[in-house]
């Protein structure tokens, strides 16, 4: 489950020579992945999958004839998912010989939380739920587990081994710090210490997240009304910073987004102004909630989207990469991104006089050093900003893709192309305004998103184009049709087309397109890419 405990797997399924590159673009997924290894033999990423697809492969097997048994690993921290209760209660139901290796260790990935993680009572739940018990068990005698498990090959249905573990046995430094060395890049053996992970990234400058944070604390300091919802991320959302202020305010829910979406929901409606800190691929799950139980009611719940937009190692299951598109689709929903961090402390302020749901999205990574405002006041809602003027092209970006437009303008301003910029800071709703200015002084734009091309800002644009009957050319930049790979954050906006250059190639090609300019041949044109998307 989750696929953050596969290393050691994949240390002994052939892998052990490229683990020194796990995670970068030509090494190993930090997940369990079916592309990389006939032994991955279904993919992970998130949490509380892992009893649903054992058991259907379990299920396959007994209709196809075969006599493999199906073991999964879960631990107490997926376990409180929902998804997980389903499985177990099905599997209950369906009596094939599944084997569920239950590791109980308390922690998610900060400690565990809910009912479930406070009673000793494991065996009355699970045979509650018509499942076989075994244990508990200490899952760090070897020669015990490995005899339990041997015994075990022969269950005729749905078993559970209740093994009991402590995170990061067996190295002092995740012993002492099992919270910190949940996922953890490289690092000194001997010391503990951790190498630099990005050597792009300013080591003062502080994170979106930390800023998210921040300014969490500054809108609690005005409004008593503001709550704060993770789904057990408290760390990788902010709301541990947030909570060293006003612990009082935050709820964790464990690894249960639909919950927290609808147990906002049900706070929005008494009058609370709940904020669900959740990572944009998290949020997918919880799509129907966020339909249904708050956008249908038009409940005032705030979304604070972090890891937006391609994050890096994680790879494809932690890209947050479809949440304009999912998100700008439900009717009454504002969407918006924030270039700066006072952009992200003004985008809360507007979210919380706003009595309507609002989607906010953040990247992963450094944040632009600046100081946040004593009295930050709202945006008008819908509307962008024309940051830099020009004649040839029009450059309309979103969020932290703003700085590379500026970047592109420089750029194309040297070979002779006017490059007007504009933060559209809004996919929901677009500043028609503003765009339309564009359409007709410029004739040409091309829109640059952290998100899938299709469904996006530039999907939105093209819409409000043709229901104003506007007809500039325009180039849509972002993620194409595909998943992209793990690897490092630059060259995977290098990979896709959104790096400074690469905009300055299209905007130059469109340009070129109408009067034949170009741009110096020194520069380099892109070869296409698969997950390159370019829409024209």
């Amino acid at each position: 489950d989750v696929g953050h405990q596969a290393y050691g797997h994949k240390m002994l399924t052939g892998r052990r020579r490229f683990m020194q590159r796990i995670k970068k673009g030509d090494g190993p997924s930090g997940f369990l992945r079916r592309s990389e290894s006939e032994y991955d033999v279904f993919g992970a990423g998130h949490a509380g999958t892992s009893v649903s697809a054992g058991l259907g492969i379990s299920e396959a097997t007994a209709r196809l004839g075969g006599s493999r048994r199906s073991v999964v690993v879960i631990g107490d921290g997926a376990a409180t998912s929902g998804m997980s209760f389903e499985a177990l209660n099905h599997a209950g139901e369906l009596e094939r010989p599944l084997l569920v290796v239950f590791n109980d260790n308390g922690m998610s990935i900060a400690p565990n939380v809910g009912g479930l993680s406070k009673t000793d009572r494991a065996r009355e739940y699970f045979e509650a739920l018509g499942l076989d018990y075994v244990g508990p068990i200490d899952g760090h005698d070897v020669d015990l587990l490995v005899d339990e498990l041997g015994r075990l090959r022969e269950i005729t249905r749905a078993t559970v081994l209740h093994v009991r573990t402590k995170k990061g046995r067996g190295y002092a430094p995740a012993e002492a710090d099992p919270f910190g060395w949940h996922a953890t890049g490289a690092f000194d053996i001997a010391s503990g210490k951790r190498k630099a992970s990005s050597p792009s990234a300013s080591k003062s400058a502080p994170t979106w997240t930390a800023v998210f944070a921040d300014v969490l604390s500054y809108l609690a300091d005005r409004d008593p009304r503001m709550v704060a919802i993770t789904a057990a991320m408290p760390d990788g959302t902010g709301l541990d910073r947030f909570a060293l202020t006003h612990p009082d305010r935050v709820y964790d829910v464990g690894i249960a987004e639909q919950h927290a979406v609808t147990f906002a929901a049900g706070l929005a409606t008494e009058g609370l102004r709940p904020v669900c800190a959740i990572y944009s691929s998290f949020l997918q799950r919880a799509f129907d909630q966020v339909v249904h139980d708050v956008a249908l009611q038009r409940l005032p719940v705030i979304f604070a989207m972090d890891r937006a937009g391609l994050v890096g190692a994680d790879g494809p299951t932690h890209h947050g990469l479809l949440d304009l598109a999912y998100l700008r689709v439900i009717p009454g929903m504002v969407v918006a991104a924030p270039r700066d961090p006072v952009e992200l402390q003004r985008l809360m302020v507007t979210a919380l006089a706003e009595n309507r749901p609002f989607a906010i999205r953040f990247p992963r990574g450094a944040a632009p050093v600046m100081e946040l405002e004593d009295d930050a006041r709202p945006f008008p809602v819908g509307r962008g900003e024309l940051l830099r003027s020009g004649d040839d092209v029009a450059l309309v970006a979103l969020g932290k893709t703003v700085d590379a437009a500026l970047e592109a303008a420089d750029v194309l301003a040297e070979a002779g192309v006017s490059a007007a910029v504009a933060d559209a800071r809004f996919v929901k709703p677009l500043d028609a305004c503003l765009l339309g200015e564009l359409a007709e002084s410029c004739g040409r734009v091309v829109t640059i998103e952290d998100h899938s091309v299709h469904g996006g800002l530039g999907s939105a644009v093209l819409e409000l184009f043709a229901e104003r009957g506007l007809r500039p050319e325009v180039k849509c930049l972002g993620v194409g049709d595909a998943f992209v790979d793990h690897g490092d954050t630059d060259g995977q906006w290098k990979e896709v087309g959104i790096d400074p250059q690469s905009i300055a190639v299209a905007a130059r090609d469109l340009v070129k397109g109408r009067d034949g300019r170009a741009l110096p041949p020194s520069w380099p044109g892109r070869a296409s890419r698969q997950s390159q998307g370019t829409r024209a």
